[in-house]
């Protein structure tokens, strides 16, 4: 049977707070970081402190953050706290997020929470790649955002990112999830059994990208509960929003190992 692997993005919306006795996964030096692609944590300190110079600078913060005022402000004092604020699991971090929520991780089985916590990996502006029980502290950093002397979020990290992801998935069914922003930092170099992607088409015939997240999060939610490793597995399924696939629609790229599904509005 073939490994699988669910690639997610990370949310906007995070729960702030978390664990002030956590280990601290900043130092890389430590044998109790809690952080399964620690080979990272260079990077991250150093994008890290790019950031910090970003701010300090005070220019294009508007820009950087994608907000204004109160939430400017907010999103100013997480990034500069980063080092010593609070941690907790990526997964918690993130589940105010619509897709965190649609994947009902509390309402899954105790066998599909760990099939989710272990399979599935989350690309993030800040931290590169993470796993749903990594620790982190709240932050704020979107992946197509620019810093001073660094550039580009996503081309600093797809080097590094791609190296860890392409022997990761290596062998596996990859459950892709992520918008163009995040797949941006992947050089993918087609190490996986298969990569599927799925296409939701609402009943006016178009593609569904507004309202997308809940729809993906909900069929994560049903690849760990029933431990879905090949499209076969999703013919006979109806989605909770109404959607099934299209088998006629559905195409697979013989280089490329990449099966586009989609799914139609009955």
């Amino acid at each position: 049977m073939s490994r699988f692997s669910i690639l997610l993005p990370p949310s906007e919306g995070k729960n702030a707070g978390g664990n002030p006795f956590a280990p601290d996964m900043f130092d890389y030096r430590s044998s109790s970081t809690f952080n399964y692609f620690n080979d990272l944590n260079p990077e991250r300190r150093k994008l890290i402190n790019h950031l910090h110079e970003t701010i300090e600078a005070g220019e294009g913060l508007e820009d950087l953050f994608g907000v204004k005022g109160d939430n400017l402000e907010e999103a100013v004092d997480v990034n500069k706290g980063v080092y010593k604020a609070p941690l907790m699991s990526a997964l918690d971090r993130y589940s105010p997020g619509v897709l965190y929520k649609s994947m009902d991780f509390v309402g899954l089985p105790t066998g599909a929470q760990r099939r989710l916590l272990e399979n599935s990996i989350i690309f993030s502006g800040l931290f590169g790649l993470l796993r749903p029980d990594d620790l982190i502290p709240n932050y704020r950093l979107r992946m197509d955002a620019s810093l001073n002397g660094l550039g580009k979020v996503s081309t600093y990290w797809k080097p590094q990112l791609s190296e860890q992801l392409n022997k990761t998935v290596e062998g596996h069914i990859v459950w892709n999830m992520l918008p163009q922003i995040h797949r941006a930092a992947w050089d993918d170099a087609h190490t996986y059994k298969q990569m599927v992607e799925v296409q939701f088409i609402n009943e006016e015939g178009k593609s569904v990208t507004h309202g997308v997240k809940p729809l993906r999060g909900q069929l994560v939610n049903y690849v760990v509960r029933e431990m879905i490793e090949s499209v076969e597995g999703l013919i006979e399924w109806k989605h909770p929003a109404g959607y099934e696939i299209d088998e006629s629609a559905t195409t697979t790229d013989e280089e490329t190992k990449i099966t586009s599904i989609v799914m139609v509005k009955r």
